[in-house]
Formats: C-alpha cells, structure tokens, sequence
C-alpha cells in the first residue's frame, strides 16, 4: 500500500469518526468543510483503488479542499479557543466530555493537519493555476454571507449566528463587514501561500511519478517472430 493512499485513508478515517462522534449541525463551516473533505478524499481513495495510480481525482479542485479545510483548523483554534492547546482535553476524567473533545480535535486539528500534510508532500504540482485562487476563497465567504442572509431571513432560528465574526447584535453590520475584508485577505494569503509552495516545488524540485497501488508489476510484452528472448 502506497505512503499516498494510507494517508488519504487516515484522512477518511479521520473526518468520519470526528463527525459521528459529536453533532455538528450543517450551518456550521466545520461541517461543511469536513464533509467536503470526506467527500472528496472518499472519492479520492476509490479512484486510486480503481485505477491503480497514486493520482488524486480533480486535482484543481484539490487546492481549493486543502484551504478550506486549513481554515478551519486556523480559524477553531485562533478565533474560538484563542490558542489554547486541546491536548490536555483528550484525557479529561468526564467520558461524556472527553468523546466530545476528540471529536473536536480530529474534526478541528487532525482533518486538517493530515490534508495540510498531503498538500506538501504529495502536491498536484502546479495543477491549480494562479487565476483558481479567487474561485478558492469562494466558498468561505459565500458561507459567510449566506450565514448572515439567513439570520436576516430567519431571526427566530437556532444557531442564528454560528461564530461571533458573524454577529452584528453588538457592533453593527459594518463591523461584520469590516470582518469579512479581513478574514477574506487571510483566506487570500493562505491560498497564495499553498499554490506558491506547489510551483516552487514544481520548479526547484522534482516531483516523483506515479506509481501503481497494487503490488503486481506490469509483464513486458512477447517479441513477436518466434525468435528467442534478447
């Protein structure tokens, strides 16, 4: 089994155990962006098992994963625990607490970090170009609007506002605003910063080529003639 697909299968692993241990409603950004992860690298392993490549399905549509689920892991552990370490909470003496905190963590820090991880490792060298980077941050600030919209649509919902950069019940609507200029230039920044690694690996290094998943090798093909084996 390839070091590629045992890491994308803890990837999987990973995310799915982290959603089914805690509740997570879906107008949360940590649900959405887990379970697009799960869904992409779940069609990833298939496709590698399938074909028998170490190459990832959709790998333009690859970057944009790995951003999005590298913000949650930045924006969990910044913006909502102030950097705290969570270790210390994967050992609480509470069972009830302690699953919830490994949820947490594998949808917070392990997900990410393992997708980050694959990103620099086995990158799709330069399959994104520069242009994806604005379609990138699409998703996160479209999740933001849309979280807005609907707290304005439905006042009387639960979890009307899932993360405080979203409320503007104490500063306004410009303050809102002012969030989402800062928080999209982040995204922006972050995205560089991954396609950037990638063409400057792409360029200085040199990126190994694929190789099969099975263990079988191909057989070369009979010299036609008859003649004997050169």
């Amino acid at each position: 089994m390839s070091p590629q697909l045992v890491l994308r299968v803890l990837i999987v692993a990973a995310g799915l155990t982290g959603l089914l241990l805690g509740e997570y409603r879906l107008a949360y950004y940590t649900s959405q962006s887990n379970i697009i992860t799960l869904a992409y690298f779940g069609g990833v392993v298939y496709w590698m098992l399938r074909r028998g490549t170490t190459d990832p399905a959709a790998p333009r549509l690859r970057g944009a994963v790995t951003l999005w689920i590298v913000i949650t892991g930045l924006i969990s552990h910044f913006m909502l625990q102030d950097g705290e370490n969570p270790l210390p909470g994967l050992a609480t003496d509470d069972p009830a607490e302690q699953v919830l905190n490994w949820s947490r963590f594998l949808v917070h820090y392990a997900v990410p970090l393992l997708v980050l991880v694959d990103w620099l490792v086995f990158g799709p060298r330069r399959a994104s170009p520069w242009r994806d980077l604005s379609l990138w941050i699409l998703f996160p600030l479209g999740y933001g609007a849309t979280s807005v919209a609907r707290a304005v649509a439905f006042p009387t919902v639960s979890d009307r506002y899932p993360y405080f950069f979203l409320d503007p019940t104490s500063h306004g609507y410009g303050w809102v605003a002012g969030q989402f200029v800062r928080l999209g230039l982040i995204f922006a920044f972050l995205g560089a910063v991954l396609l950037a690694y990638d063409r400057l690996v792409a360029r200085f290094g040199r990126a190994e080529p694929a190789e099969p998943v099975g263990v079988d090798e191909a057989r070369p093909a009979p010299v036609a003639g008859g003649g004997g084996a050169l």
